[in-house]
């Protein structure tokens, strides 16, 4: 039997124990940068599996399986492991019991699918040369985001990879495929606060008020000049502000309104350009109209560039491993990772794992209570990161 089909056999005879681990996770969410029980649920699997895990950033770990001379190539593999504050809708046996807390972005997948891959490897670790680096990493929901402490508190070094894989579910991909995009591939996402303030009082007596309401909606709607008519319209970008607090009442105009906004971009050199527009515009106008206006703008995680000789390899092994019809072509994402940080340091391709079965009604999008995945693409998640390391340390 060739290892293609070994590998395969291993993720199909796997399953139940992939599946078992996904439930746990799914069912014991923890928030970005309190994953203590996973962290111990994880650490204990890799020693179940005779592997000896460092924590890092206090509640990731990493660890490596070595084949024949570990030392002749070295990559990484990753899967992140935090939830989301999301109260879960779904009515399954698996459902969190965490109340408002749920692995709706899929990191459990993530979590599984490496945990899959690093069993199947350690059953094939004669058959290869080189060194698989293991990171199960926290917070990849939340800034900094957990991979840029992960790389401070030395992930990637002792042995330092040449390359990273990871990836990420995707519900518009059917289950049983993936997809692939070279070069670059996901946006920087920052973080907007605003706070407006003005001079509250009676709202029948507006002319004696400083009104933050109308400064701060004029502020949002002026903002969104700033990608439409100061952006090339070949650089992807996006402006969007999702919650605003204006604590009045229907007859009480308040002192401040409190604004919260994202922008992402794939230029860096616009990227900053458009921090001074937004910093501009806020305080500009609110001063015009005897107001004034705070501006907090919080860097966030960079664009994410997939290599493209590493993905071109990638993708092509992916045909390999699950034939042609089963790898799609991405687009870019305007959605945002940290898996970004490892992509500025080496080598890097984060592909997407298909999860939507229609027929079983699992069309839910991430980051909603009722995201779910079919847990037939558990197979394909923990194979087809196995089959790409082994690949790469032969490449």
């Amino acid at each position: 039997m060739n290892l293609k089909e070994k590998i395969k056999e291993l993720a199909e005879e796997s399953f139940e124990q992939i599946r078992s681990d996904r439930r746990h996770l799914h069912q014991n969410p923890e928030l970005s940068f309190k994953e203590y029980k996973t962290a111990d649920f994880i650490e204990e699997k890799l020693k179940n599996l005779g592997l000896n895990p460092v924590r890092k950033a206090e509640t990731g770990l990493v660890a490596v399986i070595e084949g024949k001379n570990p030392e002749k190539n070295i990559i990484a593999l990753r899967g992140d492991i935090d939830a989301l504050p999301i109260k879960e809708q779904n009515d399954v046996s698996y459902k969190s019991s965490v109340e408002g807390v749920m692995h709706a972005c899929g990191h459990d997948v993530h979590t599984a699918s490496l945990l899959g891959a690093a069993k199947i490897l350690t059953r094939v670790k004669d058959e290869f040369e080189g060194t698989i680096k293991l990171i199960f990493q926290p917070g990849e929901e939340s800034l900094p985001g957990g991979a840029s402490l992960m790389i401070k508190d030395g992930a990637l070094e002792n042995p330092k990879p040449e390359a990273i894989f990871g990836q990420h579910v995707m519900p518009l991909l059917p289950v049983g495929t993936v997809g692939f995009r070279k070069g670059m591939y996901m946006a920087s996402a920052d973080e907007i606060r605003l706070r407006v303030k003005g001079k509250g009082g009676h709202g029948a007596m507006p002319e004696m008020n400083v009104d933050p309401v109308l400064i701060a909606s004029h502020i949002i709607v002026a903002m969104q000049q700033i990608v439409s008519r100061n952006c090339d319209p070949k650089v992807p970008s996006v402006l969007s502000f999702g919650k605003v607090i204006a604590d009045g009442a229907t007859n009480v105009i308040p002192e401040e309104v409190y604004v919260e906004g994202t922008f992402r971009t794939l230029n860096e050199e616009w990227r900053f350009d458009a921090h001074k527009k937004i910093k501009k515009i806020a305080e500009g106008i609110a001063e015009s109209m005897g107001g004034s206006c705070e501006v907090d703008l919080q860097v966030g995680y960079p664009f994410l560039k997939n290599d493209e000789e590493l993905t071109s390899r990638a993708e092509e092994w992916a045909v390999e491993y699950m034939g042609r019809e089963n790898v799609k072509e991405l687009d870019v994402w305007m959605a945002a990772e940290d898996f970004a940080y490892y992509s500025q340091e080496m080598k890097a391709c984060f592909y997407r794992l298909g999860i939507r079965n229609e027929e079983k009604g699992i069309t839910s999008s991430v980051h909603t209570p009722t995201f779910d995945i079919d847990e037939e693409a558990l197979k394909t998640g923990a194979g087809l990161l196995a089959w790409l390391a082994v690949k790469e340390l032969g490449n």
